[in-house]
């Protein structure tokens, strides 16, 4: 198996038995890379995989519960098993809860869920996987973060970017500080990290109120997934280029 997977681009994408995540998977495994579909619902997560390989992509199963500190150690060793090694990371789960949300009325359990899954979550994948990035010729990580999250946008008179947020939007904002922090701190190695814009993408997230489908919302995480070796890190794009953090 590993004398297999040595010919393939290994990548792994939380998130990815639905929405902006599953495209990502489908449009990595078009590119003939092996896929991990991770996912914590087992049912939704084999779903995914039969739809993928039936397409022809080369995906593969990852239980993997981003909350869970043993959940994302064996999704580590089960990757380890299969390739020795991790060619990319896409950190793409995440939760909403409500919208708008004020902070002065907002529920400090939201807030808790939150930061647990769309920043602690991400912190746990990450650290777990560098190791198995460490062995690649090529690593790449990215993170799936907002417009939200930019402060330049936010303070921005006439951005409209759907009201006021208490929780989601600081989440991807402290995602975007925590990803600065791992650019610099891997910058004498070859992995190149950086956080993804989607765009208004029409999933379960915003109740399918946006005006972007999932398959185009994917188009700027694989777009980081594929960069060059001299490729940036430490930014975060949209499909347009460069958000102002």
């Amino acid at each position: 198996m590993l004398a297999v997977m040595s010919e393939k681009t290994i990548a792994l994408v939380t998130g990815a038995n639905k929405g902006i995540g599953y495209e990502i998977a489908a449009g990595l495994g078009a590119l003939g890379w092996s896929v991990g579909v991770g996912a914590r619902d087992e049912q939704r997560r084999k779903d995914a995989v039969a739809k993928l390989r039936a397409a022809g992509a080369d995906a593969f199963g990852v239980p993997l519960d981003v909350t869970d500190d043993e959940s994302v150690t064996a999704a580590a060793q089960l990757i380890e098993r299969r390739a020795g090694r991790l060619d990319v990371l896409v950190n793409n789960t995440g939760v909403a809860g409500s919208w708008p949300d004020e902070p002065t009325t907002i529920g400090l359990e939201t807030v808790r869920r939150l930061v647990e899954t769309n920043v602690i979550g991400v912190i746990r994948v990450t650290n777990a996987m560098l190791p198995l990035l460490h062995h690649s010729a090529h690593p790449r990580i990215v993170n799936q973060s907002s417009h939200v999250g930019s402060l330049a946008l936010q303070t921005t008179p006439g951005v409209d970017l759907g009201g006021i947020s208490g929780a989601y939007a600081p989440t991807k904002t402290y995602l975007n500080a925590v990803t600065i922090q791992y650019a610099k701190e891997l910058s004498d190695t070859n992995i190149l990290i950086n956080n993804a814009c989607p765009g208004y993408v029409a999933t379960d997230l915003n109740g399918f109120s946006g005006t972007q489908t999932a398959e185009q919302g994917a188009v700027i995480a694989i777009r980081l997934a594929t960069l060059p070796d001299d490729g940036p890190t430490g930014r975060l794009f949209d499909d347009k280029g460069v958000v102002p953090w």
